[in-house]
């Protein structure tokens, strides 16, 4: 564990300091995570916010997390998809434009995240914090925010077509332009 983490944190730092290795080190660590996160189907799963992803894997998610935005390339798209990552902190994680297909966050810290034009179709954000989160244009079809905190969140033209959304709470979130169609909004 302590050589993994020691490896994020040389990786992170060269990155920094060497632009032209910004996005092949941003993919090794895409890579990592899903190689070493087990994929459950929200079918299989029972959800458990005490749930924990493992600290290498939440170090690379920090890191990739916290960015130059500005150093990815035109046109390309981190992938985040298929993974479980229950109980995850991404407070304040830059993950706009991020295929988080079918990703596991129930329980996650998405407080200020920005999520703008992300993947996250049938993700599953059950009990998830996304207080205050920028969704503008996040592509949400079929997602689970049961139960999601989505107070203050922006989700300008986000589009929820299929979404269940009980319990969620969605106070002074801004809904304009969403695309609500057949989205669950009670039981």
């Amino acid at each position: 564990m302590e050589t993994s983490l020691a490896v994020i944190t040389d990786l992170e730092q060269i990155a920094k300091n060497h632009p032209q290795y910004h996005w092949i080190i941003m993919n090794i660590l895409t890579t990592f995570i899903r190689k070493n996160t087990v994929y459950i189907s929200q079918e299989k799963v029972t959800i458990n916010l005490l749930a924990k992803v493992r600290l290498d894997i939440q170090a690379a998610l920090t890191v990739i997390a916290r960015r130059d935005v500005n150093k990815d390339p035109e046109n390309e798209q981190l992938d985040l998809s298929h993974i479980d990552m229950r109980g995850a902190n991404l407070n304040r994680a830059n993950l706009q434009q991020t295929n988080l297909y079918q990703v596991n966050l129930a329980g996650a810290n998405l407080t200020e995240a920005n999520l703008a034009g992300a993947i996250l179709s049938a993700a599953n954000l059950e009990g998830a914090d996304l207080y205050l989160a920028n969704l503008e244009g996040a592509i949400l079809s079929a997602a689970n925010l049961k139960g999601a905190n989505l107070k203050g969140a922006n989700l300008h033209y986000a589009s929820l077509y299929l979404a269940e959304l009980y319990g969620a709470i969605l106070d002074d979130a801004i809904l304009d332009g969403a695309n609500l169609r057949e989205a669950k909004l009670s039981e």
